[in-house]
């Protein structure tokens, strides 16, 4: 905590002062008093004697708070507190507020039944606070005899309507007058070409804070630049605000993070304008118009860049490149990540960082890969933090520990309730010694499937767009076909999947295991799990093929167990299901079957990138068989 009865007031006042003078433009006085104030170089007033002290305490019936009673002790009251406050009290000039405003009224219309204290309080300081403004842009200045801390300093509180904010607390005199004095700095910060060119001690520390901060952040130290950032980003300081940006965006901030002042620029415009971009694109509610909000400045062809990258970005073929080794990386790293190894991927880009090439001084770290739709998924607040605790462009320092992997290398995760508790059912496919590109044309019979040519896979996307997507232009639907949409990518050492997590209700009547078309030449493993499933009864379903034969398998459905071939040990259905009667013992082998699995091939699921990343997709052939004689269905055709 500081210490308010140490602080050095003249020093801080002069200071002040010296360098409010300093920023005006000739002529640019409000009046007299703001002329004198610039030619003596000095915004407040006599000292108050400890007689005119102690006279304003007894008039008011409480002694001052030390910070106030410090400040007044140098100066009996202050001008241009902030940009704001044009008159601050002195000893005559404050006085008990005692709901004067009315406001305390307003703010009292707006709390709830349950409001809790610090609800109250914005109502209560209307009636207790001590008024310290005495000219002002319609700004409130109200010292809390009641919030005091545990040095005797009382709270400050500050509201204007127009800024359509909750009062914002200052934790004594002290902190309100640094604040505002930050707030002087901000707004002399942005200043107009007729104004003088703002310099001075400050500036030039804070500036030379910002230097040191940049040179930190690439040495890994981003905790100690980020503070350091945020504190010249307080006093307006133009470098610090695209610089923290970049390291609130690796560590999965977004709100306000528009890389001020860097993404307008052509240097760095490739790299910082796919994120915003891509940030923009995810609320669809806002117009394209007021992306150009966030590149004022901008010349024509950058902001055609934008628009483009935006185009790009939102059908999914953005591809975010880089130079030289670390380039090279990135590419490795998609190759990686498309198929499912989010882990590797990873590895493959946090190995390479330092050798990343910045597109000038103030570029911390590569960002336009998590606009990428197969590598931006690949961020997690840790992964961002490992990022940016890795020495690079040009830096040297110790490396981090590596964050752990996000997959587990099994299929027993999948026995884990997502949060909503929305995936309890899911079925996948396991091939072994094939790639995931060659999965379509095991299990499709071409066009007729539904893909976009043929045995091809679409673009990586989400399961959700892949869903909504694979819908659109659909204009028949059979009750009696099952046609899954399925994500594919590699499953382990050895073996590639198809993964479906929303699929059709189980129908084994007519169910017809795919695991005998995709084994031609090799093993397939099929299974169907609904033990946790909300509609029916709870199922489960294993099958294994070689070389196009169905081998053995097993289905339990409705409390029985129907089994063909010989199945191993390890998988023997009556080891997981006791008392085929009891759905909650069911469900509770879910994960000791998946393990079991697991076990017997040596395959497992990539969490991340099934459940947040974008993988390859298509449309397999029909998991049921047509129906026979005498059997009804319904086909739905629609036209437009």
């Amino acid at each position: 905590m500081t210490d308010t009865t140490a602080f050095d007031w003249r020093s801080f006042l002069l200071r002040w002062s010296g360098e409010w003078a300093d920023s005006l433009p000739d002529g640019g006085a409000r009046g007299e008093d703001d002329e004198t104030a610039r030619r003596a170089r000095w915004l407040g007033f006599s000292p108050a004697s400890e007689e005119r002290i102690a006279a304003m305490e007894e008039r008011l019936g409480r002694r001052m708070p030390p910070s106030y009673r410090g400040f007044l002790q140098v100066s009996d009251g202050w001008r241009h507190a902030g940009g704001f406050v044009w008159l601050l009290a002195g000893t005559e000039g404050a006085h008990w507020h005692a709901n004067e405003s009315g406001l305390a009224g307003m703010f009292e219309e707006y709390l709830d039944e349950d409001a809790g204290p610090e609800e109250r309080l914005e109502v209560d300081i209307w009636r207790r606070g001590l008024q310290l403004d005495v000219e002002s842009d319609a700004m409130y200045v109200l010292l809390d005899p009641e919030d005091v801390d545990e040095d005797g300093e009382w709270a400050v509180y500050t509201w204007a309507g127009w800024r359509a904010a909750p009062p914002e607390r200052h934790a004594n005199f002290l902190e309100f007058m640094r604040d505002m004095f930050r707030e002087f700095h901000s707004l002399r910060a942005h200043r107009s070409d007729e104004e003088p060119v703002f310099a001075n001690d400050t500036t030039r520390k804070l500036d030379a804070l910002v230097e040191e901060a940049r040179l930190d952040a690439l040495r890994g130290g981003w905790e100690r630049a980020g503070k350091a950032l945020d504190e010249a980003k307080g006093y307006g300081r133009p470098r610090a605000v695209g610089l923290g940006d970049q390291i609130r965006r690796l560590l999965g901030q977004t709100y306000s993070v528009y890389f001020d002042g860097l993404v307008t620029n052509p240097r760095y415009a490739p790299d910082l304008l796919p994120p915003l971009v891509a940030e923009h694109a995810a609320h669809s509610y806002r117009g394209d118009s007021t992306l150009t909000f966030h590149l004022r400045g901008a010349d024509d062809d950058l902001v055609s860049l934008a628009y483009a990258t935006l185009d790009q970005v939102r059908n999914g073929t953005y591809r975010y490149t880089a130079a030289g080794p670390f380039g090279e990386a990135v590419e490795r790293a998609r190759e990686l990540a498309r198929w499912g190894d989010s882990d590797g991927a990873w590895r493959t880009l946090l190995s390479a960082l330092p050798l990343w090439e910045p597109l000038g001084p103030d570029h911390l770290a590569p960002l336009g890969w998590v606009a990428d739709p197969v590598l931006g998924p690949l961020l997690t607040p840790e992964r961002g933090r490992e990022l940016l605790s890795t020495p690079r462009g040009g830096q040297t320092g110790e490396a981090p520990e590596p964050t752990a992997g996000l997959d587990p290398n099994t299929l027993a995760w999948l026995a884990v309730p997502d949060p909503g508790n929305n995936r309890t059912s899911y079925r996948f496919v396991l091939v072994e010694g094939a790639e995931p590109e060659e999965l379509p044309g095991r299990l499709t019979d071409g066009e007729e499937d539904g893909n976009e040519a043929g045995s091809a896979l679409n673009e990586p996307m989400t399961f959700w767009e892949a869903r909504h997507g694979s819908s659109d232009g659909q204009r028949e639907f059979s009750s009696y076909d099952d046609r899954a949409l399925m994500a594919v990518g590699r499953a382990g050492t050895d073996w590639s999947f198809a993964f479906d997590g929303d699929p059709a209700p189980f129908d084994r009547r007519r169910f017809v295991s795919p695991a005998a078309a995709a084994s031609a030449g090799t093993r397939a493993v099929v299974v169907w799990s609904g033990l946790r499933t909300w509609h029916g009864e709870p199922f489960f379903h294993l099958s294994v093929a070689r070389d196009g034969v169905e081998r053995y398998g097993f289905t339990y459905v409705d409390g029985e167990i129907e089994q063909t071939g010989e199945i191993p040990r390890a998988l023997d259905p009556s080891r997981f299901f006791g008392d085929p009667g009891d759905p909650e013992d069911a469900a509770a082998a879910e994960r000791s079957l998946l393990e079991a699995v697991a076990g017997e091939f040596g395959a497992s699921l990539p969490r991340h990138a099934i459940v947040n990343g974008r993988l390859h997709t298509f449309t397999t052939h029909s998991w049921t068989r047509p129906p026979r004689d005498g059997e009804t269905y319904t086909v739905i055709r629609m036209d437009r």
